[in-house]
C-alpha cells in the first residue's frame, strides 16, 4: 500500500476588522492583511481595507440577518481549500467585522481548521459594543453602579429576540436587534428590567453616519424608525445613562475632519 503524503498547507489568521471605518483595525490586523495571499471577508467590512492587501485575492463570504448569506459549512470548506492552495508559506486571512470572538462564529471555524490540520492565529479587533460606547460617550462601566457588563445577541436561530440573560449584569449590550426593538423591549420587561431603565441605541457605530438615541426600556420600540436598516447595538442599564442630562437625544457625528487630520 503506498504511503499517504500529507499535503502542506498554509496558515489562517482570523482578523478583527473593527466595527466601522478601515482605520479602526489594529496594527497587527493591518500587518496580516499585507501578508495575505487570500482574504475571506465579512459583509460589513470597510471596502477601503482592500488597500491594505492589494496583492491578495478577495473573496466575499458575508453573513447578514434576514438576507442572503454564505453558509457556515461552505465558509469552513473554502478556508481549508484556500489554506491548501497557498502552500506552506502562504497566509489566508479570514477578515471578520468587529472582534472575531464576539458573535463571529469563530468557534466553528477554529474547530474546522483544527480538524483539517491548519495552523491558526486570532487577531483581536474592536467590537461594536465598544465602538458604540465611544460614539455615544457612555462608558459601559461606572464607578459604584456599573461593575459588570454582558454581551448578548438578540438574534437567535429561530429568528426571535432573546433577553434571557437580562438582570445578570449592571450594563447589558445587545447585538443584532435593529429589526426587533419592540419585541426586545417587551422581553426586557418580562426579564425583570424596569420600564424606566435607560437605553442607548447606536447604529452604524464607527462610521461617519453613526447615530445614537436615548430611550427607556418601555419606549425602546420608538427607536425603530430612526435606526431601521442599520446595524444596531442596544445598551441597557448603567452604561446607557447620559453623563450630561441635557444632552441631545439624537447624536450624529461627522468624523471626516478627524480622519483627514490623521491621514495628513
Amino acid at each position: 500500500m503506498p504511503a499517504i503524503t500529507a499535503v502542506p498547507v498554509g496558515r489562517v489568521a482570523f482578523v478583527g476588522a473593527g466595527p466601522g471605518q478601515a482605520d479602526l483595525i489594529t496594527l497587527r490586523g493591518a500587518q496580516r492583511l499585507a501578508q495575505a495571499a487570500v482574504v475571506l471577508s465579512d459583509a460589513l467590512v470597510d471596502p477601503a481595507l482592500r488597500e491594505l492587501a492589494p496583492q491578495a485575492r478577495w473573496l466575499h463570504v458575508g453573513k447578514r440577518g434576514y438576507a442572503d448569506s454564505t453558509g457556515q459549512e461552505a465558509i469552513n470548506a473554502l478556508l481549508i481549500k484556500c489554506a491548501r492552495d497557498v502552500g506552506p508559506a502562504g497566509l489566508v486571512v479570514r477578515l471578520k467585522g468587529g472582534d472575531p470572538s464576539i458573535f463571529g462564529r469563530l468557534e466553528e471555524e477554529l474547530q474546522a481548521m483544527a480538524a483539517a490540520g491548519v495552523a491558526c492565529e486570532v487577531v483581536p479587533g474592536v467590537t461594536a459594543a465598544l465602538a458604540a460606547a465611544a460614539s455615544a460617550q457612555r462608558p459601559l462601566t461606572r464607578r459604584g453602579v456599573g461593575r459588570s457588563v454582558s454581551f448578548a445577541t438578540a438574534m437567535t436561530a429561530s429568528g426571535t429576540p432573546d433577553a434571557g440573560t437580562c438582570g445578570h449584569a449592571d450594563t447589558e449590550v445587545f447585538y443584532m436587534a435593529g429589526k426587533q426593538l419592540g419585541a426586545l423591549s417587551r422581553k426586557l420587561v418580562r426579564a425583570g428590567w424596569s420600564g424606566d431603565t435607560a437605553v442607548c441605541v447606536v447604529s452604524r457605530a464607527g462610521w461617519p453616519d453613526e447615530l445614537s438615541s436615548d430611550h427607556t426600556v418601555a419606549g425602546l420600540g420608538q427607536a425603530t424608525m430612526l435606526h431601521t436598516g442599520r446595524p444596531t447595538v442596544i445598551v441597557v442599564g448603567a452604561g446607557a445613562q447620559a453623563l450630561n442630562p441635557v444632552e441631545s437625544p439624537v447624536v450624529e457625528k461627522d468624523c471626516a475632519p478627524w480622519t483627514a487630520a490623521l491621514n495628513t
